[in-house]
């Protein structure tokens, strides 16, 4: 018996194509002729005019093409694979699959499944890992400062930060064609060791701002006073009426020889959270200096230019959004929610590196006052029902599911007063 002769692949027609042999049918030209222009088999010109005249569509159906391996109820069941852990490769949920399933499959059918369900491979939000009582302070201080408006004109951010100067923390991008990785001008030369850098401190108001300083080695306590607040930092603040001093919590700041020297100069601080960096408006100037020095194309870039360079204007721009940080929508606490007709509440989760699951209960437990009042105006007979209705609601929380299989973990919900 002969063997059967393989059928040759050929591309598919693209939306030009099919375009273009609609066109020159309409323009009386045979098959043959349309064939031999758009160098294409007459049967395939037959069945585009044949697919126009009768369906009036030109795109391929649904169902065309090579069968899938795959059925719905396996993509169902990929899926939720991938759900479950969200940072497995493909190459990793093909071994998975094989193993469960005894069914071979590649990694690029895995991505494409998964792209046709809408997952998609993203770069993760990173954050810093927050315990029960840091969330608990952030809310607090939230919930503090929620009403501040013309306040936030008189407090100072100060803060340190450190700025690479022979490469730019990753944001240097080389185009190129494929092949040419290893070309001498499209690599990056970068130090194996600590690379040579700038750390800086600044601070700055809705008015005007400090000097940038440079610190040269470990900041201590002794001299983060000698070096930075007798000199730069005390005088600012006394130029400024009714200025509040702004700091994080880092162990120089905190220091009992630092606190000393703030009473003994009558210097105001604001009360600040900690691992709260991302509510400091300073935080966002130093975004922009290190934006500017990638862009920078002068070997060595000068960060005290960069600064004097930064107009007041975008410091007082970006200072006009810390009214808003109090914002349940637009704190960075994942877990903040706002429940129609009640108090904002806070899930806090017993392990701070575990996210609460899908959908959790909350009930929605009134004061004492409420609920009196409450049971006066409404008549006899009637209570007991409406109580019942309103003791529970369904809060649904679009958060990512714990990785730990169907391990639950204890949950406390916390109200705070406004």
């Amino acid at each position: 018996m002969p063997r059967r002769r393989k059928r040759a692949r050929f591309e598919q027609l693209t939306e030009f194509e099919r375009g273009r042999i609609i066109g020159l049918r309409e323009a009386g030209l045979s098959y043959r002729a349309v064939a031999s222009r758009v160098q294409r088999n007459s049967s395939t010109v037959m069945r585009v005019w044949k697919q126009w005249t009768d369906e009036c569509r030109t795109t391929r159906k649904s169902g065309s093409g090579p069968r899938n391996v795959t059925s719905a109820r396996d993509d169902r069941h990929l899926v939720r694979m991938a759900r479950t852990d969200r940072t497995a490769s493909s190459r990793q949920l093909a071994a998975l699959w094989s193993i469960a399933t005894g069914v071979s499959l590649c990694a690029s059918s895995i991505r494409r499944r998964l792209l046709q369900c809408g997952l998609r491979a993203r770069t993760p939000l990173y954050r810093i890992p927050l315990t029960h009582d840091h969330r608990r302070l952030r809310l607090q201080w939230a919930n503090q400062h929620r009403d501040w408006r013309a306040d936030w004109q008189h407090v100072v951010f100060s803060d340190e930060s450190r700025f690479n100067l022979w490469y730019h923390d990753g944001r240097i991008r080389v185009r190129r064609y494929a092949g040419e990785r290893h070309l001498p001008e499209c690599i990056i030369e970068r130090h194996s060791g600590r690379t040579p850098g700038v750390m800086v401190w600044g601070a700055i108001a809705y008015h005007r701002r400090s000097q940038l300083l440079r610190i040269v080695g470990n900041l201590n306590s002794n001299r983060y006073i000698r070096e930075v607040l007798q000199p730069e930092a005390v005088p600012f603040l006394q130029s400024l009426p009714g200025a509040v001093f702004q700091q994080d919590n880092a162990r120089p700041h905190t220091a009992r020889i630092v606190k000393s020297f703030f009473a003994a100069q009558q210097v105001q601080l604001l009360p600040w959270p900690a691992c709260s960096p991302d509510m400091s408006p300073i935080e966002h100037v130093w975004d922009v200096i290190g934006r500017r020095l990638a862009r920078d194309p002068r070997p060595v870039a000068s960060a005290d230019e960069l600064w004097a360079g930064n107009g007041q204007q975008t410091i007082a721009n970006v200072d006009q959004l810390k009214p808003y940080y109090s914002r349940p929508d637009f704190l960075t606490l994942k877990d903040l929610l706002q429940v129609p007709g009640s108090k904002p509440r806070i899930l806090i989760s017993s392990s701070p590196s575990r996210d609460p699951p899908a959908t959790k209960r909350i009930k929605a437990n009134n004061t004492e006052e409420s609920t009196s009042k409450r049971t006066q105006q409404q008549p006899q007979g009637s209570g007991p029902a409406r109580m019942k209705k309103t003791k529970e609601r369904k809060v649904s929380l679009q958060q990512n599911p714990a990785p730990m299989g169907n391990r639950k973990s204890s949950w406390r919900i916390i109200k705070e007063n406004i």
